[in-house]
């Protein structure tokens, strides 16, 4: 992709959101488009945000699952930029058209307490570098279609990524633990809405270790000139399938001893 073509993709998806539409698929408009081009439109639609008065508060990490990689025919995760304003409080109700089309995802979440940078670092240094870990769900939003309606192609990982990676909202739970003392592979989540169990999975689910989240997005970072600051908050990726949140519908995540999360949409 062009550099002009770059900033009106991330122009399109930036109105789409403020708007609350959709755009059509990137990888349709844009067939030889790639996984670089893709993080670049989505650099550019962050710089826009940022521009408009939204502050960086973190990172989400994306496709950790097989399932989710076999669904999109890839091989690795994406990532992208939490901002300020997508912070929900724990049992807060999102307003009606807050979104396009969100679903919930259950997460841990880590919050730094140092910064970690270079494609050395280890899980050891992951551990060292957090502050604690907390249950999580993360609230997606698509603002490019998920089919082509002429074609009926499913968005692709381009189309994702150039989304920030179809991120819109997170939610943390009060619940606070220092991330040595967990055995975070093994914690699970119950999710339910309206009462009924949805979905149901395990840390593990998560490259084997939700650490190796993290681990894979520093090292990421790292190729980019970029790193995580002090403070900021990482979601290291959903061990649960995403599940529609039509309005009306109330979200319970039940992580047991690890904590509890909670979002309803009006």
């Amino acid at each position: 992709m062009t550099p002009e073509q770059i900033a009106a993709a991330a122009e399109a998806l930036f109105l789409a959101e403020r708007d609350g539409r959709q755009i059509g698929l990137l990888s349709r408009q844009f067939p030889a488009m790639t996984l670089d081009d893709a993080y670049a439109v989505q650099a550019a639609l962050v710089a826009r945000k940022e521009a408009a008065g939204r502050r960086r508060i973190g990172w989400k990490i994306g496709l950790t699952s097989r399932a989710m990689q076999a669904a999109l025919g890839i091989d690795t995760p994406d990532s992208g930029v939490l901002f300020d304003d997508m912070l929900f409080a724990d049992g807060a109700t999102v307003p009606p058209g807050h979104f396009i089309q969100p679903r919930i995802e259950a997460e841990i979440a880590f919050v730094m307490k140092a910064p970690l940078a270079g494609e050395t670092i280890t899980r050891g240094d992951v551990l060292a570098a957090t502050s604690h870990v907390a249950p999580a769900l993360e609230i997606l939003d698509t603002r490019i279609l998920r089919t082509d309606p002429r074609t009926g192609a499913a968005r692709v990982i381009t189309d994702t990524v150039s989304d920030n990676a179809a991120n819109a909202g997170l939610v943390l739970g009060t619940r606070r633990h220092a991330p040595a003392a967990v055995v975070l592979r093994r914690v699970g989540a119950i999710l339910s809405r309206d009462g009924v169990v949805e979905e149901t999975g395990l840390g593990a689910g998560v490259l084997g270790d939700p650490v190796a989240g993290i681990v894979w997005l520093v090292q990421r970072l790292a190729r980019y000139g970029q790193g995580v600051g002090a403070g900021e908050v990482l979601l290291s990726g959903s061990f649960i399938r995403p599940v529609e949140a039509p309005p009306g519908s109330r979200f319970h995540a039940d992580f047991g001893d690890f904590g509890q999360v909670r979002i309803g949409f009006d």
